[in-house]
This record gives structure tokens, C-alpha cells and sequence, in this order.
């Protein structure tokens, strides 16, 4: 149904154009962005929002644009109020609730956050359908994604989930994990967002949040750090969903596959190419790059170390393709912070495994467990007799 359809709006290209031009080690995309964020407000006639990326710089202000854009949106917004004040008159609480909700839609397309806020907040109270009311909230959750508003989006997303499970339908459910996941991804939690990106491959609808090639990118981005060898070769490389996107994304194919493979010189090349192409530049994973990168590089590390009880220096070195001395001092830094379980031995340049073997650690769980049901059985036997 008509109705039902979900619109890109607000648009959040805007919002990571304007993230590039804000970024001065971007330069090289800078022109492309001005160009394309200009387009982009004209086109959705952006006043307020227009404001806020001129006042900091961004765009240089052109007094006739935003003269124009604010004249079109003080007339359009004028048709909204006479239509709800002709509703509130004469038609019933579905065309009042409409009319809210058009009035709402507009105020976010034109990227007046306050105004829009509130206004889907009145649509939200005045909306009887569940379904209606699910997509304003998934709208405040899209306004908070293209602002940056964290609050605003976790605790939409809190509400979301509190409607759907009162009886929203399948399609809802699903577009929920991937606003979910894209959260969980924009606050560094990997394992949680790529799960439920896993989850919603196979049904995404959400391409009012992002497209699908970039879903099935933060899909690769995200499973590659958190799921085991087993699982990434059966939920991303043998996945025909993620199969199907990647030979338009080569990059993130050959970071998943030589990481597998154990091919670590061309994971290597592969992580330090997504870096500068993928991360640096998306502005849900900028913040978390130095974070990506050097958790793929212990996962790298411990997958080589766990094969074997020693390695020489030379042959640790060759295998990543870097010289004696990064792997060195890299292994050292990681040694030194707990997350290597290994030790070098640079008199004979070898790098010797320490792991603790899995029965040890078995072994010490069931002792402190033990110690744990002793102790309550101890406290209860005392309240008993």
C-alpha cells in the first residue's frame, strides 16, 4: 500500500557529505561533496538546515538560495496549517492524524530538527495505528541518525521495539534490526550490530536508512572482527546474499577471504586499503578506525600464534609481509596489554606461545563455580537448620 511505503527522509547522504567536508583529510572527495550536498538541500528546499552548514563553514552562504528555500518552505507549511485547521473543523481524526503526519514529514525532509521532533511527537500521539506509529518512530530514529543524536535515537529505537512486540508486523520487525544494528555499529558494538545484520540479510527493506550494498558492507566490516573462522565462511563468504554485492565491493571480499585463508600479507594489504577507502571515510565508522584496525590485527595475530608453539621472528614477519622489527615492537605493545598470549625470545629470535591449554581453563571455571555453589549451599543449610 501506498502508505505503507517508507521515505528516505530525512536524506542521510546529506548528512555524510556533510561529515566529508568537514573532514580535511578527505580533501580529495571534498569537491564532489560540495557539489553533491548543495544539490541536495536545493532539491529537498533545505532552509534551516542550509543555515546550520553555512554558518560553520561548510557551504558559503548564498542570501538569494536560502531567501528562495524559506519563502518555499513558509508556503508550503502555511497549506499544512490550513489543511489541519479545515480538518480540525470539519473531518475526522484519521484526516487530522494525516495531516499531522504530512505536516511532520515535511518539517523533517527540510531539516528543521527541532520543529520536526516535535511535530512527529504530535503525529505520534495522534496516530491510532500501530503500524503508523512504528514508522514515526523509526522517522525519529532517521533524525537522530542524520544529526548525530544518540539519545534521540536509542531511545526511539527502545520505543520501536516496545510497539512492535504489541503486534507489528514482519516487514517492521525486520527494518528494527537493521536501525538496531546500525547503532550498535555507530557505538562500537560489532558482535551485537553484526548479528543482527546477519539476521536481516536475507529481508532487508530498510533502503530508506541506507542502500544495500553499503548494508551488506557493514555486514562483511562488522562479522569479519566478531565471528569465528567456521561462521564467517558459512554466514558472509558463503553467503549468497553477501556473494551476490561483493565483486562491486573487491576490497572487503579479499579482507574477509585472506583472513580465512590465512593469507595474512594480503590481509594486511586488504585491512590497510579498507582503512583509507571504507573506514576513514564513512562517517558511522571514522571514530572507530584505530579501534577496527588494530583488533583486526590481534585477530590475525592470535589465528597464526594459535597454530603453533613457536615462530621464528623472520618467519612471523614474512608471513604479514612488514619487516622484523613492526612485528616486534606490535607484538610487544600487544603482549604488553594482555592481548597476545604469547612471549618473544630475542636473544634466538623466536616467539613462543603461552596459551593457557583448554583443559587448564576448564578445570579453574569448575573450581571457582564449585566454590560459588559450595558457598550458597553453606548460606542455605545455615537459614535451614
Amino acid at each position: 500500500m501506498a502508505e505503507d511505503i517508507v521515505l528516505p527522509i530525512p536524506n542521510l547522504n546529506l548528512a555524510q557529505h556533510y561529515f566529508t567536508l568537514s573532514t580535511p583529510t578527505l580533501s580529495h572527495l571534498h569537491d564532489n561533496a560540495r557539489k553533491e550536498l548543495l544539490e541536495g538541500i536545493k532539491t529537498d528546499q533545505m532552509a534551516p538546515y542550509y543555515k546550520i552548514v553555512t554558518s560553520t563553514g561548510i557551504l558559503q552562504l548564498d542570501q538569494s538560495i536560502l531567501d528562495s528555500m524559506e519563502k518555499a518552505n513558509k508556503e508550503e507549511l502555511d497549506k499544512f496549517q490550513e489543511k489541519l485547521t479545515e480538518a480540525e473543523k470539519t473531518e475526522g481524526e484519521t484526516e487530522i492524524s494525516d495531516g499531522l503526519r504530512a505536516r511532520a514529514t515535511y518539517l523533517t525532509r527540510i531539516g528543521d530538527k527541532d520543529a520536526a521532533v516535535e511535530a512527529q511527537k504530535l503525529a505520534l500521539e495522534k496516530t491510532p495505528g500501530l503500524g503508523a506509529r512504528i514508522d514515526i518512530v523509526l522517522t525519529l530514529v532517521r533524525i537522530g541518525f542524520f544529526f548525530g543524536d544518540h539519545k534521540l535515537i536509542s531511545d526511539n529505537l527502545t520505543k520501536a521495539e516496545e510497539l512492535i512486540e504489541k503486534g507489528g508486523d514482519w516487514d517492521r520487525r525486520n527494518r528494527l534490526k537493521v536501525y538496531q544494528g546500525l547503532h550498535f555499529l555507530s557505538i562500537r558494538e560489532f558482535k551485537r550490530g553484526g548479528g543482527l545484520f546477519i539476521d536481516a540479510l536475507s529481508t532487508f527493506t530498510a533502503v530508506e536508512l541506507l542502500s544495500y550494498n553499503d548494508f551488506v558492507a557493514l555486514t562483511v566490516v562488522a562479522n569479519t572482527l566478531t565471528l569465528s573462522r567456521p561462521d564467517l565462511k558459512k554466514k558472509i563468504i558463503g553467503a549468497p546474499e553477501v556473494n551476490q554485492v561483493l565483486p562491486e565491493l573487491p576490497i572487503l571480499a579479499d579482507l574477509a577471504k585472506n583472513l580465512y585463508e590465512c593469507h595474512y600479507d594480503k590481509f594486511f594489504i586488504a585491512l590497510a586499503t579498507v582503512e583509507q577507502t571504507f573506514l576513514i571515510p564513512s562517517r558511522l565508522l571514522s571514530p572507530h578506525t584505530r579501534y577496527y584496525v588494530r583488533e583486526m590485527r590481534i585477530l590475525a595475530y592470535n589465528q597464526l600464534l594459535e597454530s603453533y608453539r613457536s615462530l621464528t621472528l623472520e618467519s612471523l614477519a614474512a608471513a604479514f609481509g612488514v619487516s622484523v622489527d613492526f612485528v616486534d615492537t606490535e607484538l610487544s605493545r600487544f603482549i604488553a596489554s594482555g592481548r597476545l598470549h604469547c612471549t618473544i625470545d630475542k636473544v634466538h629470535g623466536v616467539v613462543e606461545t603461552n596459551r593457557p591449554p583448554v583443559k587448564n581453563a576448564q578445570y579453574e571455571t569448575v573450581v571457582k563455580q564449585g566454590d560459588v555453589l559450595l558457598n550458597a549451599v553453606q548460606r542455605l543449610s545455615k537459614v535451614l537448620y
